[in-house]
């Protein structure tokens, strides 16, 4: 099994304003990603190579109240973009839900070419709750993951600083590439972009 940085999640409460600003402040692009049914959320991808951020802001704040997730965003929406959440992706989900006694839940989205990102998630709840990460797998073709998305950046995550209870983040994590783990207050302490 292997574990690595996904994408890091950016809570805002505007995703164009969000996506003009990284593209002023440190020339990344980024793409509409797609609507959350059930969350009252939406996103839009910084795409990184094997790696992206996600922008995520409510769109439906009545929808919005009703979810977990939904709600969390509102919650830590902020100008200018700041890291909230971290994703790791793997290969078998099954293996980390196993070991982490958690359910994987079946997720997809529409995107605006029509087409359809399929995914199995775990850990979200947790992840929301005690500033853990999440783990993806996804169900489709390796060119077809959002940090692939085209026009890309030359910028890819180069580590993420987790804070925390070190035990925990590291029973938590298995030593998953790109993270750096510190104690302190729960959260995400730096997320370093190599640029070249």
């Amino acid at each position: 099994m292997s574990l690595r940085i996904d994408h890091v999640v950016l809570c805002v409460p505007d995703l164009d304003r969000a996506g003009e600003y990284l593209s002023r402040r440190y020339g990344l692009v980024s793409h509409l990603g797609g609507k959350h049914p059930g969350h009252g959320t939406a996103n839009r991808i910084v795409p990184l190579g094997d790696a992206y951020l996600e922008l995520v802001a409510v769109v439906d704040p009545v929808e919005a109240v009703g979810s977990t997730f939904g709600s969390w965003v509102a919650d830590n929406a902020s100008h200018p973009p700041s890291p909230r959440a971290v994703c790791l992706r793997t290969d078998d989900i099954d293996e980390v839900c196993d070991r982490l006694g958690l359910e994987a839940m079946s997720m997809s989205r529409e995107t605006p070419d029509g087409s359809i990102l399929r995914w199995r998630l775990a850990g979200l709840e947790q992840a929301l709750a005690e500033a853990l990460p999440f783990f993806v797998q996804w169900e489709i073709p390796e060119d077809k993951l959002p940090g692939r998305m085209k026009p890309g950046n030359k910028a890819h995550i180069d580590e993420v600083i987790l804070t925390g209870d070190v035990d925990r983040l590291r029973q938590w994590t298995a030593d998953a590439g790109g993270l750096v783990i510190e104690p302190g207050a729960p959260g995400i302490d730096w997320v370093g972009l190599d640029t070249g």
